[in-house]
Formats: structure tokens, sequence, C-alpha cells
């Protein structure tokens, strides 16, 4: 399994990521997905302090539990509205839409898992 360290790390990397896709790809994803320009616009600035707080707790915080557990924390929120977006109809996306936000959610939620686990397995190391 991998470090906790690296968990974190690739977690930052890949927020960035989708931050830039969301933002700079707005207006091409609201065509092919239906998924308003608005949110992905939202999503992804909101994605840009998530990035840059979960890259700052990779590097230098990735021992401190309350920190990683506010990243997990943070994902399990990501995941809810993601769900809520689609299980509520907050907006209508078309059939790939609904797909890319499922899939989306379903890494976060393993990536999540894959976290949690890792502090698991060193947090009796940390006391």
């Amino acid at each position: 399994m991998p470090s906790l360290k690296l968990l974190l790390a690739f977690d930052a990397l890949t927020c960035a990521v989708m931050a830039i896709v969301l933002i700079a790809g707005a207006p091409l994803l609201e065509t092919v997905t239906g998924i308003p320009q608005m949110l992905s616009l939202g999503a992804g600035v909101l994605l840009i302090p998530s990035a840059f707080f979960i890259g700052l707790v990779a590097m230098r915080f990735s021992s401190l539990v309350p920190a990683v557990m506010l990243v997990i924390a943070g994902n399990g929120a990501w995941v809810a509205a993601s769900l809520v977006i689609v299980a509520a109809g907050l907006t209508a996306p078309n059939s790939l839409g609904v797909a890319f936000i499922l899939v989306q959610a379903a890494a976060v939620t393993l990536l999540t898992l894959l976290e949690f686990s890792a502090l698991r397995s060193i947090r009796p190391q940390l006391s």
C-alpha cells in the first residue's frame, strides 16, 4: 500500500488537475456533458485552495492526524455533493454528464478510503 504522504500528494495533484480541467474546459464540458459552465467553474475554483491545502498537508503535516482527517472529510463532502447534484436533480446533465460526475466521485471515494486506511495503519506509530 502506498504511504499516506504519497496518497496525499497524489490527491493534491489530481485535485489541481481537475481544477484546471473544470475551469479551462467548462464551455466544452457543458456542450458535451450538459453540466452547466457555472457549476464546473465554481467547482474548479473551489479545488484550487483545496489542492494547495492537501499539498501542504502532504509535504509538512502528513503525521498530523487532524490535518489528514480534514482532507478526508473534505473529500467526503465532495463525494456527497456530487451525489446530491445527481440524485436531487439540481442540474440536468446528459448521460455522459452523469457518468462524469459519478466516475470522479468514485475515484475520490477510492482515494479517500486509501488515505483513511493508510492513516489507520500509521496512527499507532504517531502516539
